[in-house]
């Protein structure tokens, strides 16, 4: 027998027809256990109890509940609460619109031991169309420390949400962001319905529209992560970020065990910003130079043919903390990779390619505190080309093999609403180009895959360590610059993409960080054709540029 919802919505002088939209909106879905508890928060306009009395007299299931004083969205919320009946809650503004079948879609999806649902949702504008789809990834439990992804549609269960207090007083505004943060840490399950169930309504007041009207409401978003990371042991500090909506987690570094910096070369030269460079001597300096990370060696696999005063350089500048291993084998990057790590001697192993430079100093300082949250085996780098632009941004695994958001400008938060580049989240995968990992998950999933010497070895191990149950986390704040050439058409080795199709061809058509609503075959949350009323470019003038401008297709390493 499927649940009964409890639809509960804090009214307080909205427009009338937006409210009886929204009315009408429960009372005409497709599922019919459902009750409407909504509470009138003491509202000036007097037609807002004609309009409660009308919908409560047409339909039983409709409860209106009277303050005599107004007390919040969290004092309203708290009373539909107390009121409701339902073994689901599920929360609707009273300006928003539900879809006619999204008590059904998520009944459908509340079943096993999932305790916490939620669905994608779009903006409905002042002219009535539909736009600006939210595309949502599942659920990323570090991405939503980052930000409030989730936000509308939002089911639970009503013994969860008594479970872990209801609506926190003093939190208004962030009552939303506060309550799924404590109904994750506890839940059975978190699932998601990528379908737009919702449409969240944009007028003038709402941060919808202008994020300057409610600045208390960040605020409120700031102490509710903060207390988040309080309860479940995270030592950390948090921050309001220039993206509205998006925080950052100063982790505390609890230890500071070594890192072995694992870096393949054959000793290359080439010319950037219009002088010659040796990759990898310049590589290992800016470590050595920017790094505030200082408990770390170098283990060097080189290749024989690399010039000795390459060697002698890496020597001079490294001293005592170089470990120098021959590898005198056809070239095979997962081969020398897997080598570097028997000889590092670290509890962490930075991969790292020999064509990098250290732009932001904490860099490994940060990635090794996300290696002390429980189940976070492998922590990703921002990585930029030569001029600024993008190279890597996490994987996207979505019918193809690809960098997020390649070639878009460094400094971009990535496309509106959900800005994947301003947040740190869980990615599918991360290129082995400069990442973090636990040695011990290394070595339980066998490194990285020498039938794979040139391409997709990253993806390999990437998927083997989800596989295994562990996290991946993509961060934005640790950054290099990686200078391989923008224009490289990647070489294949014999039978490379086969043999990465036929033992992930899955996982690498279903990105669980992604969503089934964009567009194939790209990385940038370009939604596909005909999903939405309205272009979303429109509500962002600056995303038009982008998707307009011609990026060259690439992929991971």
């Amino acid at each position: 027998m499927a649940p009964r919802f409890s639809v509960l919505t804090a009214v307080h002088d909205p427009e009338r027809a937006h409210l009886e939209e929204c009315l009408r909106s429960v009372r005409d879905q497709d599922f019919a256990d459902w009750e409407h508890i909504v509470v009138d928060d003491a509202s000036t306009r007097p037609w807002v109890s004609e309009v409660l009395d009308r919908a409560a007299a047409a339909d039983q299931r409709v409860r209106v509940i009277r303050r005599t004083d107004n007390g919040g969205i969290v004092a309203a919320s708290n009373d539909a609460l107390a009121a409701a009946t339902g073994e689901l809650i599920a929360l609707l503004d009273h300006d928003d619109v539900l879809t006619r079948r999204a008590l059904s879609s998520m009944s459908a999806a509340c079943h096993d031991e999932i305790d916490v649902v939620y669905s994608d949702h779009d903006l409905l504008r002042p002219d009535g169309r539909f736009a600006t789809p939210s595309y949502k990834p599942d659920f990323s439990p570090e991405r939503l420390r980052s930000q409030n992804y989730i936000t509308h549609f939002l089911v639970a269960r009503h013994s969860l949400v008594k479970r872990v207090g209801g609506f926190r007083p003093g939190f208004d505004g962030a009552q939303d962001h506060d309550l799924v943060l404590r109904l994750t840490e506890r839940a059975r399950g978190v699932g998601h319905v990528p379908k737009v169930l919702y449409h969240w309504r944009q007028s003038p007041n709402s941060v919808t529209t202008n994020s300057d009207s409610k600045p208390w409401a960040f605020e409120a978003g700031v102490r509710a992560v903060a207390d988040h990371c309080d309860r479940v042991g995270i030592r950390a500090t948090v921050e309001l970020t220039e993206h509205e909506g998006c925080y950052r987690v100063c982790r505390e570094l609890t230890e500071h065990p070594l890192v072995s910096v694992i870096i393949p070369t054959r000793g290359s030269a080439g010319r950037v910003w219009g002088a010659t460079r040796v990759f990898v001597v310049d590589a290992v300096q800016s470590l050595l130079d920017r790094s505030t990370y200082r408990e770390l060696e170098f283990v060097v696999i080189y290749d024989s043919a690399t010039p000795d005063p390459v060697l002698a350089a890496l020597r001079r500048i490294a001293g005592d903390q170089l470990k120098l291993v021959e590898y005198d084998k056809p070239f095979n990057f997962s081969d020398k990779m897997n080598l570097g790590a028997v000889h590092a001697s670290g509890d962490l192993l930075l991969l790292l390619n020999d064509d990098t430079e250290l732009i932001e100093p904490t860099s490994i300082d940060l990635m090794v505190a996300h290696l002390q949250t429980p189940g976070v085996a492998l922590v990703g780098a921002k990585l930029l080309f030569s001029d600024g632009t993008l190279q890597h941004g996490g994987h996207v695994y979505h019918y193809d093999l690809r960098h997020a958001c390649l070639g878009w400008p460094g400094d971009s938060p990535g496309p509106w609403p959900l800005r994947p580049l301003a947040v740190e989240r869980e990615c599918s995968g991360v290129t082995a180009a400069a990442a973090l990992v636990d040695r011990r998950a290394f070595e339980q999933v066998g490194g990285f895959p020498t039938e794979l010497p040139l391409n997709f070895n990253d993806v390999d191990f990437c998927l083997k360590l989800r596989a295994a149950g562990h996290r991946i986390v993509w961060t934005p704040w640790a950054t290099w610059y990686h200078f391989e050439s923008r224009t490289r058409v990647p070489e294949l080795a014999d039978g490379e993409y086969e043999f990465i199709n036929e033992r992930w061809h899955y996982a690498i058509n279903n990105d669980p960080y992604y969503n089934m609503n964009l567009e194939p075959r790209r990385s940038d949350w370009l939604e596909r054709p005909l999903r939405s009323g309205a272009p979303a470019i429109e509500s962002r003038p600056n995303v038009l540029r982008r998707l307009t401008s011609r990026l060259r297709p690439g992929g991971p390493d």
